[in-house]
């Protein structure tokens, strides 16, 4: 991270990194997510087996390690948390040299991965503003004698450009520093100082999960897919709401094929199987 990210950084709580990922990539993250897509479409009529501590119902598929909530109708968000465990197509985002070095820019803490979503937003869906302002812990944005010190901070890693009218992902620059928790009841659309952040295909954007955030409506016939992977300190257990605050869902197949490297980035997991 160079000198005007890490000042845009600490001065809006995100930024926008144009072309993060190679065309060989964003090609193998299309197709593989479309294939997972697929995949939890065929698995919408089962019953859900686990009730987050959030409340969400979700469906662990046994065969393939992910969870997901949600549906595909107008409005609605096909959410699949755990989407490392699909394919080994996955894999190089776990310690991905570009993204390592910016997270290791503001997490001053050995680093962990703690969430890995896919989201899928369809025709008419939006998601509502949360965060900003004095937080817990978990969330807290700080800055010290060794410069910016972050919890959870999180990279969305775009594979398709996403306009306003398609749900883009939108912030209220500058309140992961605020004092206050936002008084506005409205809709994303119409919260002040709220502006969405448009995108082209590979991209990424980088911020911390103190700021207020969220997502524009869809108001087009496009729909709308991101990969959201979380980090912070390494002791952090699972941020994905599936399994919030449990050692992160890998299963044994997936942690088979990860090198030592991308297996120290989930310290819980060593820590359950008695293996760090």
């Amino acid at each position: 991270m160079n000198q005007i990210e890490l000042y845009e950084f600490d001065r809006q709580g995100f930024i926008h990194i144009p072309q993060f990922l190679t065309t060989a990539e964003i090609h193998s993250l299309s197709c593989t997510i479309e294939q997972l897509e697929t995949h939890a479409r065929s698995k919408l009529d089962k019953p859900k087996r686990k009730i987050s501590k959030w409340g969400p119902k979700y469906y662990l598929c046994p065969d393939h390690g992910y969870h997901f909530q949600g549906g595909i109708e107008s409005g609605e968000t096909l959410i699949i948390e755990d989407f490392f465990n699909f394919s080994p197509a996955f894999d190089f985002l776990v310690s991905h040299e570009k993204s390592m070095e910016y997270i290791s820019a503001i997490v001053q803490e050995e680093i962990g991965i703690n969430n890995s979503e896919l989201r899928i937003r369809y025709p008419g869906n939006f998601s509502g503003t949360h965060m900003g302002g004095p937080l817990s812990h978990k969330y807290r944005y700080t800055f010290n004698s060794k410069g910016i010190d972050c919890m959870m901070v999180r990279i969305i890693y775009f594979i398709h450009s996403v306009k306003s009218e398609e749900g883009a992902f939108c912030v209220v620059p500058g309140t992961h520093k605020s004092n206050f928790n936002s008084p506005y009841k409205c809709s994303v659309n119409d919260e002040p100082g709220m502006i969405g952040l448009e995108v082209g295909a590979g991209d990424a954007i980088l911020f911390t999960e103190n700021l207020r955030h969220g997502g524009f409506t869809n108001s087009s016939q496009k729909t709308r897919k991101t990969l959201h992977v979380g980090y912070g300190p390494s002791w952090m257990m699972s941020q994905n709401i599936a399994t919030m605050d449990e050692p992160p869902y890998i299963t044994e197949e997936t942690w088979g094929r990860y090198e030592a490297k991308q297996q120290k980035l989930f310290r819980p997991w060593l820590q359950k199987h008695k293996l760090y």
